[in-house]
């Protein structure tokens, strides 16, 4: 059985475990990688006590800090801070029982020189690669996310898949916007994705509409899962109820679940 997960919101919450329940769904905590609230303890404690006074469906994510983080970074005050964020949001994961991390790849795809890509490889492998032993007990997806092709996150991947912690989080939305068909993200990717986020778009912008409301191919989508992917959990990638109830109704039209 497909395990598909949703963005609860606490100001909702009670109609987001509703909706969980009655899907059988998990939920992947969107609430921890603004800095502001990151660097707020008291606030922070706050939302993690909220969640915690809940019960929680049973299997959890977290997606973990992005922005600006960039722990291959030539700076070093800037990696310094990536780590502090990176380890912040495993921190949290594992507080709340979350069974995986989520962060970008950040890669720039403006910088496409060889020597920017070679480093990056080298940087990333070498980064992640100690996070992943340092905690061997949760989850470390990477997610494409300005990424033009999956050809870095397949050697990158090739370089972590050792770590049986380690699997890449498919962002489908964002490879409809690449270079590459999502298809062929899913070919080359498959045998290392371990999670996936979808929702809709209009081919152009990266608008997290309901699941059917863009131009996403979903017929396509459905194959690759079954072809490349289908042990992976899937993300409902949208901030609204409405869009996920009307999501969660096209992916049960379309027997996807």
């Amino acid at each position: 059985m497909k395990q598909l997960l949703i963005i609860p919101k606490q100001d909702e919450l009670k109609e987001y475990l509703s909706v969980a329940e009655e899907y059988k769904l998990g939920f992947e905590y969107n609430d921890f990688f603004l800095p502001d609230l990151l660097d707020d303890e008291e606030k922070l404690k706050d939302v993690i006590a909220k969640y915690k006074a809940c019960e929680l469906p049973k299997y959890t994510t977290l997606h973990g800090a992005f922005f600006d983080v960039i722990p291959f970074s030539a700076d070093k005050r800037i990696r310094e801070i990536s780590d502090r964020r990176i380890r912040q949001s495993i921190e949290i994961a594992k507080e709340l029982g979350a069974k995986a991390v989520i962060f970008h790849t950040n890669y720039n795809p403006f910088l496409n020189s060889s020597a920017y890509m070679e480093s990056w490889l080298q940087s990333n492998a070498e980064y992640w690669g100690g996070i992943l032993k340092e905690y061997p007990d949760i989850n470390i997806y990477l997610e494409n996310m300005f990424d033009t092709t999956p050809d870095l996150m397949v050697a990158l991947s090739q370089q972590l898949c050792g770590y049986g912690n380690y699997g890449v989080c498919l962002d489908y939305a964002h490879a409809s916007l690449s270079d590459a068909e999502p298809a062929v993200w899913a070919e080359r990717l498959g045998k290392y994705v371990k999670h996936i986020h979808i929702n809709d778009n209009d081919l152009v912008s990266d608008l997290h509409l309901a699941w059917g409301d863009g131009k996403i191919n979903r017929e396509s989508f459905y194959r690759c899962y079954e072809r490349h992917m289908q042990e992976a959990t899937v993300l409902i990638e949208t901030s609204t109820m409405e869009n996920v109830k009307r999501s969660l109704e096209m992916l049960t039209k379309e027997d996807f679940i």
